[in-house]
């Protein structure tokens, strides 16, 4: 404008960018909306013959380049085409997927032993919709070609693998195998490995879901998830149901995130060792019924764990003998490892499953899936081994 702006004008207004250089570190486009040039780009961008930002709910730049990053990440050293979209939680990325490839009267084949945030999901707000679940032993795998034989009407294999919290493995190129042959979708959440640990895509997996407040941030300070899968898919439904349904992560997070994947292999490396140092530890105890960790030869995946991964991760648990008040007693003795429903930190996480994550799971099934009432989850972290198996003797010995 040529007369000049008047105080308050000047208030409002930003001064246009003076990059001169190309900052080091990713900027945080803290922005809700982007302008047009003009009207005419305007125009082309909302009919799609231009590419462009428009508002931050349908894409933003900090948010679109982590999920870049962690697409190449799942199919490194893949010959696959995949792409990401970063959403809210991981939760949001379970149902913004369902919600884009399943409609009313499809039907989902899954495991008992899910973590309990998803067996929920899927009874109590996708089973009302219309969207049926199917639980079922997926290590059997001629029990799931039956199934599908049987049952026209089930569209997507779930799936967790290492299983939260028993780490029981299921045979991913078998299921997806299975999948291919009777024309269904398989998804894999893939948060308790990473991608440096495991790639379902390499087997055959059509779409891959992370928390990445989880171990892909790896610092405990932001939530977010992220959806990976065919380019063809993702842009024609998983976006449009991502944008429709308002699930979007926001910049701050996803730039939270990206810092974490900077340490990521490192980070995974120090997990793995603490944890199977812990593992061996505490198959050695008295107190200690059995322990569930993919590294140990004497656990019932451990050899289809090392077809699958590359490392055995982070994630272990264990069941105490003693049952529920043995479960409890253990954990209000516990001092450096903290007590939080979560995963995947540096410090290392402890929960017990029957009175925390899956509390509102139905008792016979939880039981019938290896989630007993003893049963101790631990989220290993990096801090110096020593200190942590101390605290997990001197708990025990309580």
């Amino acid at each position: 404008m040529k007369a000049p702006l008047h105080f308050g004008s000047l208030c409002v207004h930003d001064p246009k960018g003076k990059e001169t250089t190309k900052p080091h570190q990713l900027p945080i486009y803290a922005t809700s909306s982007f302008e047009f040039e003009s009207i005419d780009q305007g125009i082309r961008i909302f009919e799609g013959k231009e590419k462009g930002h428009v508002y931050s709910r349908y894409g933003n730049p900090t948010i679109e380049l982590v999920a870049e990053k962690i697409a190449r990440l799942e199919t490194y050293g893949l010959d696959i085409e995949a792409e990401g979209l970063m959403v809210s939680s991981g939760m949001s990325a379970i149902s913004t997927l369902v919600l884009a490839l399943l409609k009313p009267g499809d039907k989902i084949l899954t495991q008992g032993n899910l973590y309990g945030g998803t067996t929920e999901l899927f009874l109590k707000l996708f089973q009302p919709l219309g969207i049926e679940l199917i639980l079922t032993d997926l290590q059997q795998v001629e029990g799931v070609e039956k199934l599908l034989k049987e049952d026209a009407n089930i569209r997507m294999i779930y799936f967790e693998t290492p299983a939260n919290p028993t780490l029981a493995c299921v045979d991913m190129e078998a299921l997806s195998g299975l999948a291919k042959k009777y024309g269904q979708i398989t998804v894999a959440d893939n948060t308790f490995c990473t991608p440096y640990l495991q790639q379902p895509m390499k087997f055959g997996t059509d779409f891959v879901i992370h928390s990445t407040t989880k171990y892909l941030n790896g610092h405990g300070n932001s939530i977010a998830g992220i959806i990976i899968g065919p380019k063809e898919g993702m842009q024609s439904k998983v976006w449009k149901a991502m944008k429709l349904a308002g699930t979007n992560c926001n910049p701050f997070d996803a730039w939270l995130v990206n810092n974490g994947l900077k340490t990521l292999e490192l980070r995974m490396d120090r997990h793995s060792a603490n944890a199977m140092a812990i593992a061996e530890f505490l198959e050695k105890q008295a107190a200690v019924e059995s322990v569930n960790y993919c590294g140990l030869p004497s656990h019932a995946d451990h050899q289809l764990a090392k077809k699958q991964m590359n490392g055995y991760g982070g994630m272990l648990s264990f069941e105490l003998k003693g049952g529920l008040q043995s479960g409890i007693d253990f954990m209000n003795r516990i001092q450096l490892c903290t007590l939080a429903p979560t995963l995947g930190d540096v410090d290392t996480l402890i929960l017990h499953p029957a009175s925390m994550s899956h509390v509102n799971i139905d008792k016979e099934l939880r039981l019938k899936n290896g989630i007993t009432d003893g049963l101790i989850r631990l989220s290993v972290g990096i801090e110096n081994v020593e200190d942590l198996i101390f605290d997990l003797q001197q708990a025990m010995e309580g």
